[in-house]
């Protein structure tokens, strides 16, 4: 069974409205007719305007769009509902409360079992960090911190690295000093495609765009430059 990850830094439907790029790119993965693709907005707490967006946008597409919530739940039958989907998005927002969230509801339990089965994993920022074993979040206004994930991917993630000098220093730090893991740091609009948890592709909505592997070797830190196919 191919097992999917799109992680993206910025960008899709909520950062780039008039780009469908990312979030076309997503849906073709899915490589059927009229896929199920599965909002969950848990990190922005269910943001009604963040939602409803979401679905100006992929009510224009060739699928199925639904999503999921904790603050105002449709169903009680939440694991049978995750496990009809075929595709799940996940939005930016605070991710601390997103893992407490999931955790508490079991939803990561649920989305292991419907990720070991096919189902794409996708998100921006919060819905991108979430996957791997650590992230920097801003979740604590004012800090930069390590948090520990999801874990589906090794190493760690930051997204908006183009955009945020503050994020760019903390995370080069904290990867030199041993706090974080190695991982991968991406600018806005930029996705890292992982399958089967090796990353396959780097893919951008926007030219000039970048990703950085960045990682400690005896002491020393060590940028790999990863330059994303334009889509």
């Amino acid at each position: 069974m191919k097992r999917q990850i799109i992680a993206m830094g910025g960008g899709g439907f909520s950062m780039e409205p008039d780009n469908p790029l990312l979030d076309d790119y997503i849906l073709a993965q899915a490589d059927k007719p009229q896929p199920k693709v599965c909002f969950i907005g848990t990190a922005s707490g269910d943001s009604e305007r963040y939602i409803s967006n979401f679905y100006e946008a992929f009510r224009q597409k060739d699928c199925q769009p639904a999503h999921l919530s904790l603050f105002q739940g449709h169903t009680n039958k939440i694991e049978d509902f995750v496990m009809e989907q075929d595709v799940f998005y996940v939005g930016g927002g605070n991710t601390r409360n997103l893992l407490v969230l999931w955790k508490e509801w079991g939803l990561d339990r649920m989305l292991r079992k419907a990720y070991d089965k096919g189902t794409i994993m996708a998100g921006i920022s919060a819905g991108s960090i979430c996957w791997f074993e650590q992230g920097l979040t801003d979740s604590v206004p004012l800090q930069l911190n390590k948090l520990d994930c999801l874990g589906f991917l090794k190493g760690s993630n930051t997204p908006h690295f183009d955009g945020e000098a503050e994020r760019q220093e903390s995370y080069r730090g904290k990867v030199q000093s041993g706090e974080m893991l190695g991982g991968i740091a991406c600018d806005d609009s930029v996705g890292l495609h992982f399958i089967n948890e090796e990353l396959v592709k780097v893919i951008s909505s926007v030219p000039g765009k970048l990703a950085r592997h960045i990682e400690c070797r005896e002491g020393q830190l060590k940028e790999t430059l990863l330059s994303p196919i334009y889509l």
